[in-house]
């Protein structure tokens, strides 16, 4: 039996993520954001699309490397405005039963005892839904915003995640037992306090000392994403997550990639099978190639180059402003993003702008629904991904299309499933339990 897809829709909580410019699009409805409206509907499609989730992207702070200025990313909406991910949970978790949501939580800006309180809530309420994607910042801006003059550098900032998962863990795993909630209404007695325990946390980097305040959601842990390229950041992906969202540059890099993955994850003695990883793509479809091409056009025509010289100066940590548009920067990194190789071709600097008009980066398939099942199934083939996280262009009709067109078309062939699965996300996207494997390192912190 072929390897069924995974599916994730890639958005963010702001009116232009990483297509730049594509907010002035005239069927583009990114701006209505700000509504509860908006993300209601895109969460109903997706469900009906049988997608497993809505992947939220987030970031702390304001792209304002290139030309030393916010003002770049300010006229392009480079991801600002920006509202939060997490308050637009509930209202999408309300009209759907089984679309899970991934949020991303900068570990420099939310304290481990508060977000464990937000994440345990939010899968309460979602019954089970809740993924969480561990990010460790990267924009002065957010330090900044927090009180400090920089970021902090690059290495320590995984040193700082990897303490940060163990207070977590042992609030959300080791603070209250399976049996702790009674509720006997006739003794008087709502939680049995011998089964409420303390977590006593005396770190490089954190200090706690508390009892969890949520009893057991029904994960307790949530499904754990991670998107780190560079060694360190894969370190953390084998030894923490469950899913793991890379980029796709190549059928051979790619494969390449997720072999290296899996194997750190073994040799941190979990299994191969152990991480669901997913690739960045967009997909420009219509009835036929040719109106695909078209329509790709015209969605290019919309773009705004500051706008990606903005994000990319960002990501990088590089003020790409003082080369000429027509120079190739190299991959040049700052104290930003690293990732885990050197680029093998040496774009221009119009060229990355240039890039990011439509799908941020992503590799862009273009085509029929036939075309598009063609291509997204080599991919799978040929590099042992799990499935995708696709980048919106317009929205929300690309969601709109691809649920109508591809979805069908995957289905026929027996590469996605026509139904979803019951339980938790952790369920659905495992085939196991609803809670984390005795083969994850929070095992060690439950009560036993």
């Amino acid at each position: 039996m072929p390897k069924q897809i995974l599916l994730n829709a890639f958005s963010m909580n702001c009116v232009g993520h990483q297509s730049n410019g594509l907010w002035r699009h005239p069927r583009d409805r990114s701006r209505e954001y700000t509504s509860a409206r908006h993300w209601q509907e895109l969460a109903r499609t997706l469900e009906r699309g049988l997608f497993d989730g809505i992947f939220l992207a987030d970031v702390t702070g304001v792209y304002d490397v290139y030309e030393g200025s916010p003002d770049a990313a300010l006229r392009a909406a480079t991801q600002i405005p920006a509202n939060d991910p997490f308050s637009i949970i509930p209202t999408m978790s309300a009209v759907t039963e089984h679309l899970g949501f991934g949020v991303t939580g900068s570990i420099p800006y939310e304290p481990p005892y508060a977000f464990a309180r937000r994440i345990s809530t939010l899968d309460h309420l979602t019954e089970g839904r809740i993924a969480w994607n561990v990010v460790t910042g990267y924009l002065d801006s957010a330090a900044r915003g927090v009180g400090k003059a920089v970021q902090t550098e690059h290495d320590t900032r995984y040193e700082i995640a990897a303490e940060y998962m163990e207070v977590v863990y042992g609030l959300w795993e080791g603070s209250w037992e399976d049996d702790a909630v009674l509720v006997d209404r006739e003794a008087g007695v709502f939680a049995d306090p011998s089964k409420v325990h303390g977590v006593n946390h005396e770190g490089e980097y954190f200090q706690l000392k508390a009892i969890h305040l949520c009893e057991p959601s029904p994960q307790r842990s949530p499904v754990i994403f991670q998107a780190g390229s560079s060694p360190k950041g894969q370190a953390f992906a084998a030894a923490h997550a469950e899913c793991v969202f890379i980029g796709a540059s190549s059928h051979a890099a790619t494969a390449a990639h997720v072999r290296g993955l899996r194997e750190q994850a073994v040799a941190a003695g979990r299994r191969a099978e152990d991480l669901k990883i997913f690739a960045m793509m967009a997909v420009v479809v219509a009835e036929t190639d040719a109106a695909a091409q078209e329509k790709f056009g015209d969605y290019q025509s919309y773009g705004l180059l500051e706008g990606g010289l903005a994000l990319t100066s960002g990501w990088r940590g590089v003020d790409l402003s003082q080369f000429d548009l027509d120079e190739a920067p190299g991959d040049v990194r700052g104290n930003a993003i690293q990732g885990s190789g050197r680029a093998t071709e040496s774009p221009t600097v119009r060229e990355i702008a240039e890039n990011l008009v439509v799908g941020g980066g992503a590799n862009v398939i273009i085509g029929s629904p036939s075309t598009v099942a063609d291509e997204l199934a080599g991919w799978m083939e040929a590099t042992d991904i799990d499935g995708f996280n696709l980048a919106y262009t317009v929205l929300p009709e690309c969601y709109e299309e691809f649920v109508e067109l591809v979805v069908p078309e995957l289905q026929a062939r027996g590469i996605y499933k026509t139904g979803y699965a019951e339980g938790t996300l952790r369920r659905k996207l495992f085939g196991a339990g609803d809670r984390l494997p005795a083969s994850h390192p929070a095992d060690g912190y439950r009560q036993r």
